[in-house]
């Protein structure tokens, strides 16, 4: 990410005065398309990312609340000129227009996330709650992303993931990646990670190739981060 970003800071300093502060996809989207080249890999920006499912005191799930802290590259970039009182430091506030910014251009892509109740498929709200933060170089984004009706389930499936792989997704380490708050007694969480991507495969695909990928693709699933949680 930071050679991207040496390569990329005279394109991205133009976009920026020319589309403002965009969103999280599109912002470097933008920058990519005046740099296309097949020697460009994907992905382009590494989250690290914290989930929690909210249940409310009848037992259902109600939505998701996702905390994804990104790579030190990305974040210095994306916060550029955000440091009003130019103390050096980024509060909350000088980073809440971002934050919405960042939340609400993700909705083309379902927000990176698929959550599945006994096995269908759950349908999202607008998110809310959105916040950022930035601590040792690196920015979070923390929001709830709340389901359109609040869903019961034994079993629920939760994946983060970006279908163009665009975004790289990986599970904080610990068990504690993926919690529950308010769960039924007894709920248990397994969790399977993303695997790496195999570079041998990736030499053979182009910048163009990942640019023909949308939000239907599942080009992306093979770098899910899914946790299941099962209850009784």
């Amino acid at each position: 990410m930071l050679y991207f970003l040496r390569h990329a800071q005279s394109v991205a300093i133009e976009v920026k005065r020319m589309t403002g502060r965009l969103g999280l996809k599109l912002l470097l989207t933008s920058v990519l398309a005046g740099l296309a080249s097949p020697a460009l890999a994907h992905p382009h920006v590494w989250v690290t990312a914290r989930a929690e499912l909210i249940y409310d005191s009848s037992g259902q799930v109600t939505g998701v609340r996702h905390a994804w802290t990104f790579d030190k590259g990305y974040s210095a970039y994306v916060t550029q000129g955000l440091d009003a009182n130019s103390d050096g430091k980024f509060t909350p506030e000088e980073l809440k227009d971002l934050a919405k910014e960042n939340t609400e251009s993700l909705v083309e892509f379902d927000y990176f996330t698929s959550l599945k109740a006994n096995g269908k498929k759950q349908d999202f709200a607008p998110p809310r709650d959105y916040a950022m933060s930035y601590e040792n170089e690196a920015a979070t984004l923390t929001y709830f992303l709340p389901l359109k009706s609040a869903a019961t389930a034994k079993t629920l499936a939760l994946e983060v993931y970006d279908p163009t792989y665009f975004v790289a997704f990986s599970l904080a380490e610990g068990d504690d990646a993926v919690k529950l708050a308010s769960a039924p007694k007894g709920c248990a969480t397994t969790i399977s990670r993303a695997k790496p991507a195999d570079p041998s495969k990736q030499q053979n695909m182009s910048e163009a190739f990942f640019e023909t990928l949308t939000a239907a693709s599942d080009f992306g699933t093979q770098f899910a981060n899914r946790a299941i949680v099962a209850c009784p």
